[in-house]
């Protein structure tokens, strides 16, 4: 479908490749990764589906005042990571994100195993996952990611990078029967914070992200990455995630969260991740919700 022109009404995306030499302060990075899902998936056709998604919206916020993301903010493109799968991939996604800083990046996933290395690339010393899942299973995958940045980190001490402290873990929206009670004991062993969808609804957004970033948050140091898991949301949002279950997150709350939490200026890196744009409704609801967070990513950077 053409879209319409009016030099009047700017459309988001689009945006200049990176150049290193101007410096930008978000960058747009693809992360296709897809090869050890634990159900079949298309996630590595999704950054490309959000880009061209992107371009449906306009970069304003309403305010007031109105204000254009475009003027607020240096925005760039830095294309995709090529093959990141495996050991190799893997490397090469921490090595990118790592040249990025200090732009804020968001990564397009792909399924959930890019949080692991995007995470390891940021030097993230917290993290905030919203997500249905713990991703505390043993092994490499998909649902592996908050594990393996509590366990596996020294094994790839030649890039330097450092576990994180379960202490500083914060899962927001984790679900009933989504999960076992094994990982919920091994979340609560390790000292993770978890904010159940029946808590997030209780006490409210506001109240949950403030307990969360000074979790993640905690430290001189600190340097947050938030990974959002688009399965959090209601499968009726969400039918593009293959995991999506009926009661999850409403799409106005995860837009909500997502702006919430980066609006902190903790929070250096985010990533989008278990969208399989080949699976999703015919209005690709589900790819249009996660270019939105994208744009609600930019919306909290703009607003610190």
């Amino acid at each position: 479908m053409t879209l319409s022109y009016d030099p009047l009404w700017p459309r988001a995306g689009s945006w200049p490749a990176h150049d290193p030499r101007t410096g930008a302060d978000a960058v747009v990075l693809g992360v296709p990764t897809w090869r050890t899902s634990l159900s079949p998936t298309g996630a590595d056709a999704t950054p490309a589906a959000i880009r061209d998604a992107l371009l449906r919206y306009s970069t304003t916020l309403m305010g007031p005042p109105a204000l254009d993301l475009n003027e607020a903010l240096r925005i760039a493109d830095a294309g995709d990571v090529h093959e990141p799968d495996g050991d190799e991939g893997e490397a090469s996604i921490i090595a990118r994100v790592r040249d990025l800083d200090p732009a804020f990046v968001v990564a397009l996933g792909g399924d959930n195993s890019l949080t692991y290395p995007v995470a390891l690339g940021a030097g993230a010393t917290g993290l905030i996952t919203f997500d249905a899942h713990f991703d505390l299973r043993d092994g490499v995958s998909n649902g592996t990611p908050v594990r393996r940045l509590v366990e596996d980190a020294p094994a790839l001490s030649t890039l330097d990078t450092a576990r994180i402290d379960p202490a500083r873990i914060v899962q927001i929206g984790i679900a009933d029967f989504a999960n076992s009670v094994a990982y919920a004991r091994r979340a609560a062993d390790w000292g993770i914070r978890v904010i159940a969808l029946d808590e997030l609804r209780r006490r409210g957004i506001d109240d949950v992200v403030t307990e969360a970033v000074e979790i993640a948050g905690a430290g001189s140091d600190a340097r947050i990455h938030l990974d959002i898991d688009v399965d959090v949301c209601d499968r009726s949002v969400a039918p593009g995630c293959p995991a999506s279950v009926p009661g999850g997150l409403q799409a106005w709350e995860l837009r909500a969260l997502t702006r919430a939490v980066a609006a902190d200026p903790r929070v250096v890196s985010a990533d989008l991740a278990e969208v399989d744009a080949t699976a999703d409704a015919a209005d690709a609801r589900t790819v249009r919700l996660a270019a939105l967070c994208v744009l609600e990513l930019l919306a909290g950077l703009a607003a610190r």
